[in-house]
């Protein structure tokens, strides 16, 4: 029988339409899922509430690991793979660079700040969070601004902005602080909670969430001046825009439809996992403008 090339035309661009979005050309990252059918998924253990363990199931929850899911959901649909495996993966700060950088981890959505630095060695989604580094304190204590800590023991997250900050800010002011580098987050805040240290210098966000989860939260206040103005983001491997842009996509997805606004509200004003404490912190100016227009780039230093 002969085809009619009218008909041939049309049959052909019909399977074209069916056929997924980046079929004939998969490279790197995204090859990889497709090949695979796994896509790996690096995640915090303590970063409340933006990705840790809530429970016994041991899989990660938060308002980054939200929009992790909502960038799994729409690489399915990229790949037409709605079986998609989803693999965790937990990392650290000091182990969350390598892990993508080797492979081991596709996307890490945590509290991972964007900066120059890091840019060297990943690439980073569009931003998904502004905060301020500052200081948590015990209610009442003298300790209220970074002035206030010369000479005494000051604890922070090691392989954190933070802790850079803080190790270069005591030897250029000649403070004689010293300066504790915990494993992680909720270590750092025992510390804190148990005498060890005055104060735990963090990004104001992530010291919330250690607050809210105090035995007496309002034993505990985030006080003093903004060290640095910072913008997280997603990390991913460097130079692999196929990628980069299925993530970003996936993310101003979420900007535009508004979605973000109930994950950021789950997260931050209402009840959370696991006491069901309510963090009580309203969108910041600087995050509805990071939403309004989406970029990767790191924030602006405010400081002189």
């Amino acid at each position: 029988m002969r085809i009619v090339p009218h008909i041939l035309g049309a049959a052909i661009a019909a399977a074209l339409i069916s056929t997924p979005v980046f079929a004939a050309e998969l490279t790197g990252t995204l090859k990889k899922i497709n090949d695979s059918g796994t896509i790996t998924l690096g995640h915090r253990d303590s970063s409340i509430p933006f990705s840790y363990i809530a429970d016994a199931s041991g899989k990660p929850v938060g308002y980054s690991h939200d929009i992790q899911l909502a960038i799994v959901e729409a690489i399915k649909k990229d790949l037409n793979k709605p079986d998609l495996n989803v693999k965790y993966n937990l990392v650290t700060s000091q182990t969350r660079i390598p892990l993508v950088q080797n492979g081991t981890v596709d996307v890490e959505c945590g509290s991972t700040t964007n900066n120059a630095e890091r840019a060297q060695q990943v690439d980073f989604s569009v931003g998904i969070f502004e905060i301020g580094t500052r200081l948590l304190t015990k209610t009442g204590s003298p300790y209220n601004d970074f002035d206030d800590l010369k000479g005494k023991n000051v604890v922070t997250t090691a392989g954190t902005t933070s802790e850079r900050i803080l190790k270069s800010m005591n030897a250029d002011k000649q403070m004689g602080m010293n300066v504790i580098s915990a494993k992680d987050h909720g270590e750092s805040f025992q510390m804190l909670e148990s005498g060890r240290a005055v104060a735990f210098m963090m990004d104001d966000a992530l010291l919330a969430g250690e607050m809210a989860k105090a035995k007496k939260p309002t034993d505990w206040h985030v006080t003093g001046t903004a060290q640095s103005n910072e913008i997280y983001g997603c990390m991913v491997r460097k130079d692999d825009p196929a990628f980069k842009k299925a993530v970003d996509d996936a993310i101003v997805g979420l900007y535009k439809s508004g979605e973000i606004n109930k994950i950021y509200d789950k997260w931050f004003t209402q009840p959370i996992p696991p006491k069901g404490l309510n963090l009580m912190f309203p969108m910041s100016e600087e995050l509805k403008a990071l939403i309004a227009n989406p970029n990767d780039k790191p924030a602006p230093d405010k400081k002189a």
